[in-house]
């Protein structure tokens, strides 16, 4: 488990640099899961490290394999020095331990509700779980191990989860684009739903 996080964190040191600050979050029944912060002059990037030692595993299945399943972090992006992000490490914490504590299996399109703000005054409760392989490349293991993939996270605000409830993630995105949406300002408004 610890040569894998050592590797994981080598990745996401090689994509955005030196961490500036790190947190570590338990919660029972899960292992430790660290929230490392990387922050340039526009951009705070906020990636977890501790989810990927397990893979993830099917909940329905007997027994776990302790080598072969998908294995994930994720990684937030907002623009710097417009809102007080540092609340969201629990959040984010909270989406990383949920394949140990609930069995959840990560994938591009799930959407991750934590039920609250994800850092105050934030109109935004869930994330939506992006494409991988977009600002980290894949980290490949040794076989028979599958690649750790670094999964981006985009906020939603509770209108937003709700038409891609009903919708889709891809009808989500596909209205991000039509309406010029950034979704790194953590002070944006819910994009207009028709």
């Amino acid at each position: 488990m610890g040569e894998i996080l050592a590797l994981v964190e080598a990745r996401l040191r090689s994509a955005f640099g030196e961490p500036d600050a790190r947190a570590a979050v338990t919660f029972v029944g899960a292992e430790r899961v660290e929230v490392l912060r990387f922050t340039t002059d526009d951009l705070v990037r906020y990636a977890t490290l501790g989810m990927s030692a397990q893979p993830m595993a099917d909940p329905v299945a007997v027994l776990a394999d302790p080598l072969r399943g998908p294995r994930a972090e994720v990684v937030l992006t907002v623009r710097a020095g417009r809102a007080d992000t540092s609340a969201v490490l629990r959040p984010l914490a909270v989406v990383a331990a949920s394949p140990q504590v609930e069995g959840v299996v990560l994938a591009a399109g799930n959407a991750m509700d934590v039920g609250e703000p994800l850092w105050p005054g934030a109109p935004f409760t869930s994330f939506l779980v992006a494409e991988p392989g977009g600002l980290v490349d894949d980290l490949l293991l040794p076989v028979p191990s599958d690649p750790v993939s670094f999964y981006p996270l985009l906020p939603m605000t509770p209108n937003e989860a709700a038409w891609k409830r009903v919708h889709g993630a891809d009808a989500l995105r596909s209205l991000w684009l039509t309406h010029p949406t950034d979704l790194r300002d953590p002070l944006r408004r819910g994009v207009t739903l028709p």
